[in-house]
């Protein structure tokens, strides 16, 4: 962009993802003598009352990140609490006799990863992973 340029942008969430960032991008937007227009926020800092309104809409922007952000923790520490774990469940479970016998397999060279895969009913990456976490 040049000099007298308007970088415009459809809202101003599609800037940056911290007021930090937001701010630093205009500043240097100003320095270059770039102009900011943000759209849906009515946001033209050529103006002063513009530049306001723009430190104003990040702020809240990432006050509404940082909300969303502290109720997702809160919300994953109560079902950890409650004991759910995230992710998928295992198919086996670690203390299952089948894992030690496909570690004996593994170890003793008797059959493939292949075949101790099937044997499990598992994919190979997680025959592997099985017989890493028992080792």
């Amino acid at each position: 962009m040049r000099e007298g340029d308007v970088f415009v942008v459809w809202k101003l969430d599609r800037l940056g993802r911290s007021m930090i960032h937001l701010v630093n991008q205009v500043n240097e937007f100003k320095d270059k003598k770039i102009g900011f227009r943000s759209l849906m926020d009515g946001i033209d800092t050529e103006s002063s009352m513009g530049q306001f309104f723009f430190h104003v809409m990040a702020a809240l922007a990432e006050l509404e990140r940082n909300i969303i952000r502290e109720r997702t923790m809160a919300g994953l520490a109560a079902a950890r609490a409650r004991g759910r774990m995230g992710g998928r469940s295992r198919k086996l479970n670690r203390d299952d006799k089948k894992i030690e016998t496909a570690r004996r397999m593994y170890e003793g060279n008797i059959s493939s990863m292949q075949e101790i895969a099937e044997f499990l009913g598992v994919s190979k990456k997680t025959a592997y992973r099985y017989i890493q976490d028992v080792v």
